[in-house]
């Protein structure tokens, strides 16, 4: 692999000890700042940062033109392998149908699943793939994705080996999660414990066996599945060495956050609606809370309230949830910008949510989410811009030059 030096830039955000895997409280808004410095990359890694960098020979060199560079986005929460799209239900949405009626009426993630069984496994890769470039372009450089539109066994494999295809195709940082217990298939409507039976005696045999994913999850809400049910299932998929990853208290106050810091989840997700009870909970917990104002934006529900969880000592991860029904759009810029507009997030503590602590939440933080010597060279490099807090304030306005991954230009603006 190319050595590569990135020169001439203006300011080097999100730097830091490459021993620090995520941030609590108000370290949030604590972020390494360097100016004036070049970044030499070797191998894919990040060799060294200073002002006194000479290229080596043969080096591939960047001109950064007094632009910034900060660390691409970790998305550590997307359902971004489906099929087709549920623009339908936009048009209920606009009518006043919220996302728990559309649900109820057989829609909202059956629908996905319906689609996702009729596209084969070669057009939902081709689909899917379009997305990951999408988000390549917009500073992604790892994301976490999920199954869970196939709702039986041959479907949720056939999802899972689309989403090994990615991780083998794409320069994107992917970690796979099998998300089974996402609905329950149009088959087990009325028989929910026939289908977390399946789950547990079928599907996660067949993962394991052949090796598909990283972690489980599972929709522990109101109308979806108990907290009885998330243990058992989670307990069976420990069997298998599969780390939990929880989704909780969108729709309601669910206990899927305790449950999940019972079984030592990496991460418990959306967290719209919450209470002192969760904070108690996660304090002093190695789960990650991860909030995801995307799908506040697009339903019209409450924003997660991470303020409170910084105040109390805390972290909080922001990702995009991107996915056909609650939030179809992967871009963590705008994430950002929700997380300091909306959430009140400073843009330091927003940097670090969409970076370092969504790193952690995917359990990649070792490697990515801030930059430092010896960590994987997956960087973005703005146009000029006067400072960080012009990438959530100016949400709309192009900012990103190249997106490095792997220490190699996996975009570039050539009209930047």
């Amino acid at each position: 692999m190319d050595t590569l030096l990135i020169k001439n830039i203006r300011a080097v955000y999100g730097t830091g000890s490459p021993d620090v895997l995520r941030k609590e409280g108000e370290e949030m808004g604590v972020i390494g700042t360097m100016h004036d410095v070049s970044i030499l990359v070797k191998d894919g890694r990040i060799s060294d940062i200073s002002s006194r960098i000479d290229a080596p020979s043969g080096c591939k060199v960047i001109d950064a033109a007094r632009g910034c560079v900060l660390p691409a986005f970790c998305d550590s929460h997307t359902h971004l392998v489906y099929a087709g799209c549920r623009d339908g239900e936009f048009r209920d949405k606009i009518a006043g149908m919220s996302y728990e009626e559309i649900a109820a009426r057989g829609g909202g993630i059956l629908n996905s699943a319906d689609l996702l069984h009729e596209t084969s496994e070669d057009e939902l890769y081709r689909q899917s793939m379009s997305r990951v470039n999408e988000i390549i372009r917009m500073g992604t450089g790892a994301v976490e994705i999920k199954s869970g539109y196939g709702l039986d066994t041959a479907d949720e494999l056939k999802m899972l080996r689309v989403i090994r295809r990615i991780r083998e195709t794409s320069p994107v940082t992917v970690k796979s999660t099998f998300l089974g217990a996402h609905a329950v298939g149009r088959k087990y409507v009325g028989r929910q414990e026939e289908y977390v039976d399946l789950i547990c005696r079928e599907m996660l045999p067949e993962i394991a066996r052949e090796n598909l994913a990283d972690y489980v999850d599972v929709f522990c809400d109101e109308g979806f599945f108990t907290v009885r049910q998330t243990a058992r299932i989670l307990e069976a998929a420990a069997e298998y060495g599969l780390v939990p990853k929880i989704h909780a208290n969108e729709l309601a106050v669910s206990g899927g956050v305790q449950v999940g810091v019972e079984h030592n989840a990496l991460s418990v997700d959306h967290l719209e609606r919450t209470t002192d009870n969760e904070i108690a909970a996660l304090k002093g917990s190695s789960t990650m809370p991860t909030m995801l104002p995307g799908t506040s934006f697009f339903l019209g529900i409450p924003y997660g309230r991470a303020k409170d969880f910084i105040r109390a000592g805390l972290g909080v991860a922001l990702a995009s949830d991107y996915n056909p029904g609650s939030s179809p759009c992967g871009n963590m810029r705008f994430i950002m910008a929700l997380g300091c507009i909306r959430m009140h997030l400073t843009p330091e503590e927003a940097l670090t949510a969409t970076t370092l602590n969504t790193a952690y939440a995917m359990g990649v933080s070792d490697s990515l989410g801030s930059i430092a010597a010896g960590k994987t060279a997956n960087l973005i490099i703005t146009t000029p811009i006067p400072s960080l807090a012009f990438i959530p304030y100016s949400y709309q306005t192009p900012f990103i030059r190249n997106v490095i991954l792997n220490g190699e230009e996996a975009f570039t603006d050539n009209l930047a």
